[in-house]
C-alpha cells in the first residue's frame, strides 16, 4: 500500500544545528548519521593527519581548517521518521549563509559547549532563530570534559537569550569523574561508557535507584544530581510543550558527542518532540498548506563545484508542498519561466544520489545552469505563488578585486558570477569606471573567494581592502554624481542600484547634513 501524501509529510523532520565554531557541531551531525545508519565511522573534524575528515565538511578550505563553512543536507530514516539535517558553519563570517538556511528549517538545534557557555555567535544565530518562532532544543556538550556548573549554564542560557530552559537530565559528576545521566524526562539513570545492554537504571518515585546494590547509589556525584533535579522540579520551569513548539522555551539536555555519550537519548526525544512541516506563508498574506497537491518550493542556497571533477553548480530547494518527483515542469516566478526539473540529488554530504521523489519538509538540490537565484519561489499549477523574501544583508567589509593575469579575463568573469551567485560574497562596480568592489559581513569571507577563483577558476586575483564601509542605498532620481567622494565612494549594486559606501558614521552624517531631502536606506 504506497503512503498518502499527508502520511509522507507526516514523518519529516527538518532542523538545523546551530553553534559557536569549536562547540562540537559537526561531531554531534556524525553520531547522528551514525544511528541512522548512513556512516560506519564518524570521522572528527580536527583528524587533519590521519586523512579522516568528518563527512560534512567537504569543501576543500573546510578540510584544511577544520571548520564548516557552507551548510552541507544530510538526510536519513530513524525510527520510521525522514531526517532532514542541515548542518550550518559555525563560524561567524559565514553568518549569511547559515541564517537564510534558518529559513528553510522546521526546528534548531542548539549545541553549546558546556567549558564556555553562551558565545557570542550563538547569541546572534539564536536572535533568527526567536524571530521565526520555531522549536529549538539545546544540547549542553562535552561532559567529557570539565565544565560549568550546570544550574550555572541554564541560568545564563534564560539569561542571555530570553528563553525559558527546562532540564530533560542531569550530569552526574564532569570530565574525568563523569559517572551518567539522571535522565529526568525517562525517569532513569543512563551511565557513562557502559555497554548498550546494561547502560541503564531505572529510577524509583523517589528518584532512588531501584537497583539498590548499584555502587553508584552511594556516589557523592549521585547524591548532588538528585538534589540538584529535586531543586529544579521545584523551582525550575515547568515542561510545557505548547511554549517549546513556540519558541518560549527550549528542552535542555546534557551529553558528550565525541564519546556518544547521550546523543541517542536526545534524538529518541528530538525526533518525538519536532514538528512536522507546516504551511509557509506567501508575500500576499496566504499559507501554503504542506499537503496541498501542487508542488512548490524555494531556492535558499546556491553552490557551485561540490564535484570538483564536474563544473557544477546546485540550487537547494526547500519543498513546501506536493510532491517532487523527476521530470516535473515548474514555474519559475521571478521569469515566469516553465522549466523541466530533470536533474535532481538528494544528499549525503559528498556522495550525491539521484532522487525519484520529495515531498514538503525535504531538501532537494538541483543541478542549476544559471537559471536560478537565492530566494527564488518555484511552483506547479495555475495558481501563481511568491513566498516571502529572504532576509538580505549589508556587508559591513569592502576590498577591490582584480584579475591577476589580464589574459585570462574570461575565468575571472566566469568564477566572479558564479561565486556571487551563490551568495558567498556581494559583488558591487564603481559607478563610474565599472571597477569590481566585493561586500561580505566578515573577512572569512574574502578568503574564501580568493582560495575558490584559484581553485576551482583558476583565476589569481588581487584583492586591496577599502576596509569597513557604511553601505546605503539612495533613490536613483535624487542622485547627483557629484555627490561622491573618498569618504563617499559611489557605486551600484547587482541590480544596478546606486549605492554610496560611506568611511565611517561621521561621512554619513556629514552627508545628511549636506543633502538633508536625500533619503539613504539599507537593508538588514
Amino acid at each position: 500500500m504506497s503512503e498518502t501524501l499527508k502520511e509522507k509529510v507526516s514523518k519529516r523532520r527538518t532542523f538545523a544545528i546551530i553553534s559557536h565554531p569549536d562547540a562540537g557541531k559537526t561531531t554531534i551531525t556524525e553520531q547522528l548519521l551514525l544511528f541512522g545508519g548512513v556512516i560506519r565511522s564518524a570521522g572528527t573534524v580536527k583528524g587533519k593527519k590521519s586523512g579522516q575528515f568528518a563527512t560534512s565538511d567537504w569543501m576543500e578550505i573546510e578540510k584544511k581548517r577544520g571548520i564548516s563553512v557552507t551548510s552541507s543536507v544530510m538526510q536519513f530514516d530513524y525510527k520510521d521518521k525522514r531526517i532532514n539535517i542541515l548542518d550550518t558553519p559555525g563560524h561567524e563570517d559565514f553568518s549569511e549563509d547559515t541564517y537564510r538556511t534558518l529559513m528553510a528549517v522546521d526546528a534548531a538545534v542548539m549545541v553549546i559547549d558546556s567549558a564556555k557557555g553562551i558565545e557570542p555567535q550563538t547569541k546572534k544565530l539564536f536572535k533568527v532563530v526567536k524571530q521565526r518562532g520555531i522549536p529549538i532544543f539545546t544540547f549542553m556538550n562535552k561532559l567529557d570534559r570539565d565544565g560549568r556548573d550546570p544550574l550555572d549554564l541554564i541560568a545564563e542560557l534564560e539569561d542571555l537569550l530570553d528563553i525559558e530552559g527546562c532540564a530533560m537530565n542531569w550530569p552526574i559528576g564532569m570530565g574525568k569523574g563523569l559517572k551518567g545521566l539522571y535522565d529526568i524526562h525517562n525517569h532513569r539513570v543512563e551511565l557513562y561508557r557502559k555497554d548498550s545492554d546494561d547502560k541503564f537504571i531505572d529510577l524509583d518515585d523517589n528518584g532512588e535507584l531501584v537497583d539498590k546494590n548499584n555502587s553508584l547509589q552511594q556516589e557523592n556525584d549521585f547524591e548532588q544530581a538528585r538534589d540538584e533535579v529535586a531543586l529544579i522540579s521545584e523551582a525550575g520551569n515547568e515542561y510545557d510543550e505548547a511554549k517549546i513548539m513556540s519558541g518560549d522555551q527550549t528542552p535542555v539536555f546534557f551529553g558528550s558527542a565525541l564519546t556518544n555519550f547521550g546523543v541517542q537519548t536526545f534524538l529518541d526525544h528530538f525526533v518525538d518532540m519536532a514538528p512536522q512541516p507546516k504551511a509557509k506563508k506567501t508575500k500576499d498574506g496566504n499559507e501554503i498548506d504542506p499537503v496541498n497537491e501542487e508542488f512548490s518550493g524555494f531556492v535558499f542556497k546556491i553552490q557551485a563545484n561540490m564535484n570538483p571533477a564536474h563544473r557544477d553548480r546546485i540550487a537547494f530547494i526547500r519543498v513546501c508542498s506536493g510532491e517532487f518527483s523527476k521530470g516535473i515542469d515548474v514555474t519559475l516566478q521571478r521569469t515566469k519561466k516553465n522549466l523541466r526539473l530533470n536533474n535532481a540529488t538528494e544528499f549525503m554530504s559528498d556522495q550525491r544520489e539521484q532522487v525519484s521523489s520529495a515531498v514538503a519538509g525535504d531538501i532537494v538540490g538541483l543541478y542549476d545552469t544559471g537559471n536560478f537565484q537565492i530566494g527564488d519561489t518555484i511552483y506547479t499549477g495555475k495558481k501563481e505563488i511568491e513566498f516571502e523574501d529572504l532576509p538580505q544583508f549589508t556587508p559591513e567589509l569592502f576590498m577591490e578585486v582584480t584579475a591577476k593575469n589580464v589574459m585570462k579575463q574570461k575565468s575571472f568573469h566566469k568564477g566572479m558570477t558564479q561565486l556571487v551567485q551563490e551568495g558567498a560574497v556581494q559583488l558591487y562596480k564603481k559607478y563610474s569606471t565599472n571597477d569590481y568592489i566585493l561586500g561580505a559581513v566578515g573577512q572569512l569571507q574574502f578568503e574564501v573567494f580568493k582560495f575558490r577563483m584559484q581553485n576551482e577558476y583558476n583565476s589569481e586575483v588581487e584583492m586591496s581592502p577599502i576596509g569597513s564601509r557604511i553601505a546605503r542605498w539612495i533613490d536613483p532620481s535624487q542622485l547627483d554624481e557629484s555627490m561622491s567622494s573618498s569618504r563617499n565612494i559611489l557605486v551600484k549594486d547587482m541590480d544596478d542600484n546606486p549605492l554610496f559606501l560611506f568611511e565611517n558614521r561621521f561621512a554619513e552624517n556629514w552627508f545628511k547634513d549636506k543633502y538633508p531631502d536625500v533619503k539613504l536606506t539599507s537593508k538588514l
